[in-house]
């Protein structure tokens, strides 16, 4: 017998019949104001990036549409054309003519090369043993290299010229390349590459009975092969850009590296801003090599992590 009083069910989701569902909602409604907030986020980021761009890219744009102009165009007006009316590559050549920029060059390209080689072996070998080998006073030596972090460059400058005095290597590109041969940053960074590496590889290699040599050639190696290239391209970038070093270690004109020889485009009584923006872009444009050339090892080893499966 049916019982009185009683309520009829209702379920979860289901309307009543003859009404309409209490606890349903519309989609687009319920979806609208968290899709007009992350578009809103979108945009903001979009614009921030756009910004960020501008800041970046725009001086580098513009040294590249001043090296182009002819001197028909004037670049001192109020408002200048950003591009060039008549490009020309006339600027570059009155560069080559003007100063040895190809020995410049290859003097810089020394330098940066003798400095990445001592950073890529010496970073690599004191990352490696601050990581992975066991001696006594290791935390003191980390220790030491964190504190030397704190130290800016200009205060060891002085001490560095008279090492390098006393070894007879002023006036050469040795001495210039000599202090930035193995960098502390790169020491640092190799270490926390290492450090990054499971233990438990390590372990399994002395268990097979590899080497040191064998450890860190064939198992930790392989796995830090991006930060690898990062320590490549700062090296070289910071070797590359140097400018007060190589001026004062240097004496001979002939052994100016580029950085230093462009300062002969600016001359005391006349300056032609088209030359000096020639020089930068021709002074740019290894950078970008470099970079061209590692950043695809640097990427892959993002993405393939630490360890490969």
């Amino acid at each position: 017998m049916p019982t009185q009083g009683r309520t009829p069910r209702r379920t979860l989701g289901r309307p009543l019949r003859g009404g309409s569902p209490s606890l349903s909602r519309s989609p687009s409604l319920s979806r609208a104001p968290g899709s007009a907030s992350s578009a809103g986020g979108v945009a903001t980021r979009y614009l921030l990036l756009v910004l960020v761009l501008l800041l970046t890219i725009g001086p580098f744009l513009w040294q590249l549409s001043t090296s182009l102009k002819g001197p028909g165009e004037d670049i001192y007006s109020r408002t200048p054309g950003f591009l060039p009316a008549d490009p020309t590559l006339a600027n570059y050549a009155k560069v080559a003519d003007t100063i040895p920029v190809w020995t410049y060059a290859a003097n810089s390209l020394t330098v940066a090369a003798i400095a990445v080689v001592g950073n890529v072996v010496g970073a690599t070998l004191a990352g490696f043993a601050l990581a992975r080998l066991r001696f006594r006073g290791a935390r003191l030596v980390l220790g030491l290299f964190l504190a030397s972090l704190v130290l800016p460059g200009e205060v060891t400058i002085v001490s560095q010229y008279v090492t390098v005095r006393s070894l007879g290597l002023t006036d050469t590109l040795l001495g210039v390349a000599l202090p930035g041969a193995v960098a502390v940053l790169n020491v640092l960074l190799m270490y926390t590459a290492f450090r990054a590496v499971p233990a438990e590889l390590d372990a399994a290699a002395r268990v097979d009975g590899a080497n040191v040599r064998q450890r860190l050639l064939q198992v930790a190696l392989p796995n830090v092969r991006g930060m690898l290239s990062v320590v490549v391209i700062f090296t070289f970038i910071g070797a590359w850009d140097d400018f007060l070093w190589p001026l004062i270690v240097l004496n001979d004109p002939s052994r100016y590296t580029l950085t230093v020889g462009l300062q002969y485009l600016d001359g005391t009584f006349t300056a032609n801003p088209r030359l000096i923006a020639a020089g930068t872009m021709i002074a740019f444009l290894p950078v970008v090599a470099v970079f061209a050339v590692l950043q695809r090892f640097f990427f892959r080893g993002v993405e393939e992590g630490a360890i490969k499966g």
